[in-house]
């Protein structure tokens, strides 16, 4: 079996209205040339162009999917916000949560973004692919069960998480969000369960301002069930692998998921202009193999990533191809033009210690 990449051309579509960097235009902002959200279709068709040209995409199981259904949207969203959503799309587009405007037909490929991250775990679970990854736009992990922001308007992994429940096809599931930014919606959706483990690693106070605290632990049968890692400005690394040593992958395996899923943000990029972290392609090529064989130690090997952000044109295609060379296995490289300079910048021993020092009081905490 191969790995599975799950994709449409009508994501790459979706628009996120006028604005100059996270300002709409307007008053005393200037529109820019060839310019709007940092959440532009680039980064992804980079992405996989870039594995065209190397040859890894011939290796790879590549899919689309059918869109997410009302009833899919509606084991996570209220009523009230999914009719919000379709009746402004309706018009033309809008923004109805902050910072997640939409154009035409912004409902269509919300749901269609849903659905490739639905069909990569299905697929998955079902065993017609070794692992998948969903190319999804527009992203998920901040949209809350009836407020969009943070450019997310459905949240993917939780309607394709909801749906496998649904369907009988898992009892327990991990997500792992790397993205730099909290994961929150997914956190609020699951905070009262113990079926799903939510981990988010993340740059401390990024976005949003007032979530990811270590403290945010889960409610209810939910209690300890949630763990967030925020990690100080400046982590490159090795502060990004020791907390997936130390705390990620001890609580995966205490937790003995069915199937793990990654919010795939590559937003924790050393050149990325919405963050402050010093990742490299190497470190999210990293990342992935510790993943795979915690896959392949606690579930048979079903792991899906699902894309959400990421927002340097140069280097998401590096970044991301790290990744797909580690889940197919494929020898195929792509050479990072960037990673001499990110490796030159990686923060010395006297921060790697700090960061270790916070990483240990953190572990201490939950028990590791």
């Amino acid at each position: 079996m191969a790995t599975g990449f799950f994709w449409d051309e009508r994501c790459f579509w979706h628009s996120g209205g006028n604005f100059t960097f996270l300002l709409p235009v307007g008053g005393l902002v200037q529109p820019a040339v060839g310019a709007g959200l940092p959440e532009n279709p680039e980064t992804k068709r980079r992405l996989k162009n870039l594995m065209e040209v190397t040859g890894l995409w011939r290796e790879l199981d590549t899919r689309g999917a059918a869109p997410a259904t009302e009833a899919d949207l509606l084991r996570v969203h209220t009523a009230d916000y999914v009719e919000a959503f379709r009746a402004m799309a309706a018009e033309g587009g809008g923004e109805l949560g902050l910072r997640a405007p939409f154009g035409p037909d912004g409902y269509d490929i919300a749901c269609l973004s849903a659905g490739l991250a639905k069909e990569a775990l299905f697929a998955t679970l079902r065993g017609e692919v070794e692992n998948a990854y969903a190319l999804s736009r527009p992203p998920g992990h901040h949209c809350l069960p009836d407020f969009p922001n943070g450019f997310c308007l459905l949240n993917n992994i939780a309607i394709a998480v909801e749906a496998a429940f649904d369907a009988g096809m898992l009892e327990r599931v991990a997500v792992l969000d790397w993205d730099v930014h909290h994961g929150n919606g997914t956190e609020a959706i699951f905070y009262d369960r113990d079926d799903v483990l939510t981990i988010s690693l993340h740059q401390e106070r990024n976005y949003p301002y007032d979530t990811g605290d270590t403290g945010q632990r889960g409610t209810g049968a939910g209690e300890g069930f949630n763990i967030n890692v925020p990690l100080p400005p400046g982590g490159g690394h090795t502060c990004y692998l020791e907390a997936m040593e130390r705390i990620v992958l001890p609580a995966l395996t205490a937790y003995e998921p069915d199937a793990i899923v990654v919010a795939c943000g590559f937003d924790a990029s050393g050149v990325d202009p919405l963050s402050r972290m010093m990742a490299s392609s190497g470190t999210f090529r990293a990342m992935t193999e510790m993943m795979l064989e915690a896959a392949s130690d606690l579930c048979e090997g079903r792991l899906v990533l699902v894309h959400e952000g990421g927002y340097s044109e140069a280097h998401v295609p590096f970044c991301g191809h790290a990744v797909m060379e580690a889940l197919s296995g494929s020898a195929i490289r792509a050479a990072d033009p960037l990673d001499s300079r990110i490796t030159a910048q990686q923060p010395g021993a006297r921060f790697d210690a700090f960061c270790s020092a916070l990483i240990g009081e953190m572990a201490a905490d939950l028990g590791y």
